[in-house]
């Protein structure tokens, strides 16, 4: 993967090796806030369901769902705050993960609106992101 400059990266980006997949990685993420911040954090923080798979009839559900907000290229992890938490994450070996499409130019409107955007590599650099964020 390549990382834009512009684009704060959590991580090791020399990491190679057997890591956990992106949604194994989400749930220890949420699973870390949702038993350290119950009251705060962990009721607001959200993952965007965007990855669908189209098939037949679903196209006309993704116009309604699109004019209902959906927005398939949102980050993973997004936590509302002055400024909001926007954090996509990725394996810990990021030669294993891509970018899809769209990804970067929504972290790039969220840091222009503002938001702490990241790209972190694993669970672990996206709770280092996540207390350098609360440190604001």
């Amino acid at each position: 993967m390549i990382f834009p400059e512009w684009l704060p990266l959590y991580g090791d980006t020399t990491f190679r090796g057997d890591c956990h997949n992106e949604s194994s990685e989400q749930i220890a993420f949420f699973s870390h806030i949702r038993k350290k911040y119950p009251e705060t954090l962990g009721l607001i923080a959200l993952h965007p369901k965007n990855e669908q798979k189209l098939k037949g009839k679903q196209f006309n559900r993704l116009n309604v769902d699109k004019a209902m907000g959906f927005c398939k290229s949102a980050s993973d992890i997004i936590i509302p705050g002055s400024p909001s938490f926007v954090c996509e994450l990725k394996r810990k070996d990021h030669t294993k993960s891509r970018w899809q499409e769209g990804q970067l130019e929504y972290l790039e409107a969220a840091n222009r609106n503002g938001s702490f955007v990241c790209v972190a590599l694993g669970a672990q650099a996206a709770i280092d992101a996540l207390n350098e964020w609360l440190e604001l």
